[in-house]
């Protein structure tokens, strides 16, 4: 089941406060400011600053 639009409205990074952008496959939220990936385990988004992923673009 993919994460709610209107979650996903609400949901900002912890780390700046930015907006969030569902990655292609429903796999983790991206926030492009920070370059990090909140990965997305059973449709629960993780949402620590700790489990985030670096991603480089």
């Amino acid at each position: 089941m993919p994460i709610d639009k209107e979650l996903l409205d609400i949901l900002a990074c912890p780390k700046c406060k930015g907006e969030l952008v569902l990655e292609e496959g429903d796999t983790g939220l991206i926030c492009t400011k920070c370059k990090l990936k909140y990965p997305i385990e059973d449709d629960i988004p993780i949402m620590l600053i700790d489990e985030a992923i670096k991603i480089d673009e």
